[in-house]
């Protein structure tokens, strides 16, 4: 008569507790003494039936009582898969943790094409807190990166020139503060040696990248509509020349030639695309570039590093790239993503399997180690749009020290389903946690400790909520609203070295298997606090809600 009869999918120990402590009786399926819905026999035989993955050690006396409730309707369902339960055939008094078409944005192809459509929705821009991302099974998106590589390598020459020249572009530089610590650094360019007989590369290369830089900021000021696009004048063989050359001064430290005018207007150009460009800084200088499964998360598929036998270096020449799709790659060169991508551009490849993102070159690191951060987030209804962010999250290290260098995944993809498969570098600086996670508190205690006390309360908390918030309203007219349903994501960002975040993929289902103290703490309390959410307060709208926090509701 309350219709407190939960079924729950999956290994949620947490979930099946905190339910039976407000007095809820699980529905199990008969003769299995696994929960699940059996929501076929009673809704339409839905074709799906719900299977337990893993037992939770009941005992007799919940047996018994599931046994009584095992021809009724349970009343809140939670799975770990949203293809699990057809919400068309609930009725409007089920509760459910899912809505269905939320792909629109928890896949890298789906968030990488809805979030273009942000400033019809929103004032915000995109590429403040999204690196640029394309879809390459489609034609104009893969010939769209293929241009975007080409101005970046512009860029960055023009860059490169400048470092070499011991200039640092006043606006674009970061503080050392916030991105590193005491001892820290990035690691800088190759620099040619001094008794290398090699001659300096011809200065008309530093005039093309000029010349490439000029036309893009033309057209990004609307003052060449009519004209070429950027790349025209260079098609073919002439940036292939141009990309060999450019290969050779910043991977291989060639020496280049700058001219005292040139290196004036290397100034007054980056200067200007900085204003125009939020991703100039962040995009540092090698040009580097990474390769994912579009409709896939958690890293799944097997992590590469780009085409060398697992050294990930972008510097090797010739790599072979074997016609099968990859996992996640790290990559400097464009003839790599192709070739990697070609993989899976025959007849049968879907369009966008496989998205292309840049990578974040000048990310925040803590003891010269990359990692990003797991930040939870409930959405309780899609019309009005209503948002509640989690104030606990968790950082994921890399097992070894960054470097653009060497882009194996160990330094670079922070995963834990990646990282497990190697071991912790040695040497490794000795305030790195074991367990390779620390809690969003640990961080704060960090960054007090290098003089950015004020950057998580003033920059990243704030920025990773306008990010959360822009990815819903994105894809907020795609995903299919249903009343009683919820659902608790997981967004994962990386911080530049400025503090900003940026959004990289945004998981439905987030894993709540704890694999460190810090996990197990914060798992288990973002659990309760979602059921004090979505059950409590229907009840109590003045109920405690925990640690989240109500940030939006149209």
């Amino acid at each position: 008569q309350e219709k407190k009869i939960f079924t729950v999918q999956g290994p949620y120990p947490v979930i099946r507790s905190l339910l039976r402590a407000r007095g809820w009786v699980e529905r199990k399926l008969p003769g299995t003494g696994k929960a699940g819905s059996g929501l076929e026999q009673h809704h339409g035989g839905q074709e799906k039936q719900l299977q337990e993955e893993e037992g939770d050690g009941d005992g007799a006396e919940q047996g018994e009582v599931s046994q009584l409730v095992r021809d009724q309707a349970p009343y809140f369902i939670w799975t770990n898969r949203c293809g699990a339960v057809d919400c068309r055939l609930l009725r409007q008094d089920q509760v459910v943790n899912h809505y269905a078409r939320a792909g629109a944005f928890t896949t890298k192809e789906g968030l990488c094409l809805n979030l273009r459509n942000l400033p019809w929705f929103d004032q915000a821009d995109p590429d403040t807190f999204f690196p640029r991302c394309y879809r390459l099974g489609a034609a104009d998106e893969r010939q769209a990166f293929i241009e975007d590589f080409r101005l970046t390598a512009a860029r960055s020459l023009l860059k490169v020139a400048l470092e070499r020249a011991g200039d640092v572009l006043a606006g674009t530089e970061q503080p050392l503060k916030c991105g590193e610590g005491p001892g820290e650094s990035h690691v800088p360019h190759p620099k040619p040696s001094t008794a290398d007989p090699s001659p300096s590369l011809s200065p008309h290369l530093v005039e093309e990248a000029l010349q490439v830089c000029r036309q893009h900021l033309g057209s990004l000021g609307h003052q060449d509509i009519d004209g070429d696009s950027p790349s025209r004048h260079m098609m073919g063989t002439d940036w292939d020349r141009f990309l060999r050359d450019y290969y050779c001064v910043v991977h291989e430290g060639a020496r280049l030639a700058l001219s005292g005018a040139q290196r004036e207007q290397c100034q007054a150009l980056l200067r200007h695309l900085a204003g125009r460009l939020p991703q100039l800084s962040m995009e540092g200088d090698h040009n580097i570039w990474i390769l994912k499964p579009g409709a896939k998360s958690r890293g799944r598929g097997k992590a590469r590093g780009s085409g060398d036998g697992g050294t990930g270096s972008p510097l090797r020449r010739g790599s072979h790239c074997h016609h099968v799709p990859p996992g996640i790659v790290c990559t400097a060169r464009l003839e790599e993503v192709l070739r990697l991508a070609g993989g899976c551009a025959g007849p049968s490849a879907r369009v966008g399997e496989w998205v292309v993102q840049k990578y974040v070159e000048r990310p925040l690191l803590i003891f010269g180690t990359k990692f990003d951060i797991r930040q939870w987030f409930l959405v309780t209804d899609w019309n009005p749009l209503t948002v509640w962010f989690y104030r606990e999250s968790y950082l994921r290290f890399c097992s070894r020290s960054f470097s653009l260098r060497r882009l194996d995944p160990a330094r670079h993809l922070c995963n834990v389903s990646i990282q497990k498969q190697y071991r912790l570098a040695r040497g490794r600086h000795p305030r790195l946690p074991p367990d390779q996670t620390w809690s969003c508190r640990q961080l704060q205690a960090y960054l007090a400790q290098i003089g950015r006390a004020d950057a998580w309360h003033q920059v990243m908390v704030p920025g990773m909520k306008a990010a959360v918030v822009g990815a819903l309203r994105s894809a907020q007219d795609l995903v299919e609203s249903r009343k009683g349903s919820f659902e608790l994501y997981g967004a994962d960002f990386i911080f530049g070295e400025d503090c900003q975040p940026w959004l990289l993929e945004i998981n439905a289902s987030p894993t709540m298997a704890p694999s460190s103290a810090v996990t197990r703490r914060l798992c288990a309390s973002v659990q309760r606090d979602t059921l004090r959410v979505v059950i409590d307060r229907r009840d109590d709208p003045t109920c405690p809600t925990g640690a989240f926090e109500l940030i939006y509701k149209e």
